[in-house]
């Protein structure tokens, strides 16, 4: 008779670890990045790991690491213990029911479950979606110093050094003219080397968002992401409509439904995929699958996760076969160490698609015991424990 592998146990924890420099964003300035890792022991002995990650605490969006660490040790794990462990999409299913929203803390659990039938199936995470048709993927790279001068010292040292051609420019704490200005700056002085980017972070308002898109335009920028409020639909489907430079939703797309409303309204030109923001790397595939059928651009978002949560995306990009925007998954450079004995290598303006079964991440086990904030919180199979 063939023994059932059951989930056993569910540890999460978190990490604080200080970033390079500050990162600012148009609701924030990061300083330090912190992750939530969960880990799942199998009754066979295996076990799994996973992240969630979000940016910039709660002014970001709704969900912080503590209520992710929340969520899981309180909703999600006691209802996953002691289920078949290979039944991934069982517990995706159970715990949507049990559990609204909280598509980061999903996330985090989906990442471990994957990771953990990977290695006891010997295969790679992106086997489980079809197999890989990439080994490595255009990687953007975020200026995001706020200052241009310093911007433009980044952005020539990472195209020399051959790390990034591709920078995406965090705007939209300042004036629109003075955000245009900066970004022309920054074009003039990388020329055709790079692709130079926006992200408004939902900061403009409409109004602001015409004269924006169309200096930006002007300045040679390619591509605005999420300029105005995540709701306002018919806003983002007129400056799809009627700018030249592609648009591209973020904050706008929570999964799914989210995609498939964007898709109808025609109110973007691109997707950021971000596997946290759609609830998990099968509910971000979802997302991948109606743009594609749409006709839209693909582009692979972060939520400049660690290196752990990085590979698991690369392992669900690189089963795409276009990303016409490449992706930016950079996470793991902002960060001042690294988690990971094996670190993802970035080269030649590429991120390459980690090798090995499950997500391709090993954990260092001396990084985690120094950047863990407090004690673990453990769920159990055996009651009393």
């Amino acid at each position: 008779m063939t023994t059932v592998t059951k989930i056993d146990q569910i540890e999460t924890l978190i990490l604080d670890i200080p970033t390079i420099r500050g990162h600012v964003l148009s609701m924030a300035t990061m300083r330090t990045q912190t992750a939530v890792l969960v880990t799942i022991r199998f009754s066979d002995g295996s076990t799994g790991v996973g992240e969630g990650t979000t940016i910039g605490g709660l002014s970001y969006g709704a969900e912080s690491p503590e209520s992710i660490q929340s969520a899981i040790d309180t909703y999600i794990a006691p209802a996953l213990i002691g289920r078949d462990a290979d039944d991934v999409n069982g517990a995706i299913q159970l715990i949507d029911k049990l559990v609204k929203a909280n598509r980061i803390a999903k996330t985090a659990v989906e990442i471990a479950l994957w990771d953990g039938l990977g290695k006891r199936l010997g295969v790679p995470v992106s086997q489980l979606f079809g197999g890989a048709v990439h080994d490595r993927l255009p990687v953007a790279w975020t200026l995001a110093s706020g200052n241009s001068d310093t911007d433009i010292a980044e952005a020539l040292e990472m195209i020399e050094i051959r790390r990034h051609n591709i920078f995406k420019l965090k705007i939209g704490k300042r004036s629109v003219r003075d955000d245009v200005a900066h970004v022309a700056r920054i074009k003039a002085a990388v020329g055709d080397a790079a692709s130079v980017r926006v992200d408004v972070n939902t900061a403009w308002s409409l109004q602001d968002a015409r004269w924006g898109l169309k200096g930006l335009q002007d300045a040679g920028c390619e591509l605005v992401e999420q300029p105005i409020p995540a709701r306002d639909r018919a806003g983002m489907a007129e400056l799809a409509r009627d700018y030249e430079i592609a648009v591209m939703a973020d904050e706008a797309l929570n999964g799914p439904e989210d995609a498939l409303e964007v898709a109808t309204a025609r109110a973007a030109d691109v997707f950021a995929v971000k596997i946290g923001q759609s609830g998990g790397l099968k509910r971000a595939s979802e997302v991948i699958a109606i743009g594609q059928a749409a006709g839209l651009g693909l582009y692979g978002g972060t939520m400049l996760e660690t290196a752990l949560s990085t590979a698991a995306a690369l392992q669900l990009f690189a089963t795409v076969d276009h990303l016409a925007w490449g992706t930016e998954l950079f996470g793991p450079l902002l960060l001042t160490d690294e988690i990971l004995t094996q670190p993802i290598t970035y080269r030649d303006f590429c991120v390459e698609i980690p090798k090995g079964v499950g997500i391709g991440a090993t954990l260092d086990p001396d990084k985690i015991a120094f950047y863990r904030r407090d004690t673990a919180r453990i769920t159990r199979a055996i009651a009393g424990e």
